[in-house]
């Protein structure tokens, strides 16, 4: 069984602040739900593989490459209504 004293520890370390009513929910469900463990914990297990997700989808992977183009940079540079320096924007901001 979960108490509210345990209840109100866990709130406090996850910095949660909760009414008097809702420790005395959380600590039912909580008990309820440790309950329900300990009847999983009965299931034998021995020969089940572990898994880690079970969509059977796969992480894609793929190498980034930097594609520079000279006349994509003019053509940025050229629409620009700042002031360049070095091919380059200057951009300046105010300090209030």
């Amino acid at each position: 069984m979960i108490d509210e004293k345990q209840v109100r520890h866990v709130a406090k370390l996850a910095r949660i602040a909760l009414t008097d009513e809702e420790v005395k929910k959380f600590s039912g469900q909580l008990s309820k739900v440790f309950g329900y463990m300990e009847i999983l914990k009965e299931v034998d297990t021995k020969n089940v593989a572990e898994t880690s997700q079970v969509t059977g989808l796969n992480d894609v992977f793929e190498k980034d490459e930097l594609q520079r183009s000279q006349s994509d940079s003019e053509d940025l540079l050229k629409c620009t209504e700042l002031p360049l320096d070095s091919n380059q924007v200057r951009v300046m901001h105010a300090i209030k």
